[in-house]
Parts: structure tokens; C-alpha cells; sequence
């Protein structure tokens, strides 16, 4: 259960990196509910599987920014993932129908 939830936690991550990929990792967290820390730790694990490339850049003298861009490797595992969640979406719902049949009889 463990795997299942961490796919669905870097799917999200990867929705949220490819649809802006100059957001932060503290808006990040906070559009995700994660704290600042799991969010650090999921993006370097995304990194060190190769499906994110992080490059720094100045952004003033005091900070700097990060750009998280999906690599080829991300594309294909966010597209599997997403069959995944829909497959097990899909599991739950026909759980869910017979269940409510089952009410009715």
C-alpha cells in the first residue's frame, strides 16, 4: 500500500511540475498538503530516478530559483502512473457499484 500511495504522491508532483515548472517547493507543499520536507525528499527522489532534471538560476543577489523540468524518462512514468491511478480508480468504482447492487437486493 505504501508503493501505491507514493505513486500517487510523485504523479502529482510530476502533474504539478509540468503544468508549472518554475513553482516552488513551498507552493508545492502547500497545493499538495505535503510539508516542506516531504516535498525536498520526493523531488530529489524523483531526480535520482531520472524523472526530473533541477537547474538552479539567480534569481537576485539573496535567493535562488529552481526549474524542474520532466525529463523523457518522467513523460513515460507519468503516463504510466496515471493508467495506474485510472486502473485502480476504475477497481474502486465497480467495487462500489456492485456493492450498492448488493444494498438493493
Amino acid at each position: 500500500m505504501k508503493e501505491h500511495k507514493n505513486s500517487n504522491d510523485y504523479l502529482n508532483i510530476l502533474r504539478k511540475i509540468e503544468n508549472n515548472p518554475k513553482v516552488s517547493q513551498r507552493e508545492l507543499a502547500k497545493q499538495l498538503g505535503f510539508s516542506l520536507g516531504k516535498i525536498n525528499y520526493c523531488l530529489l527522489a524523483l531526480k535520482t530516478k531520472g524523472l526530473i532534471k533541477i537547474n538552479n538560476f539567480k534569481k537576485n543577489k539573496k535567493k535562488f530559483s529552481y526549474l524542474y523540468l520532466l525529463t523523457p524518462k518522467g513523460f513515460i512514468q507519468k503516463k504510466n502512473l496515471t493508467i495506474k491511478f485510472m486502473k485502480i480508480k476504475m477497481l474502486e468504482y465497480d467495487a462500489l457499484q456492485k456493492e450498492l447492487e448488493n444494498e438493493k437486493n
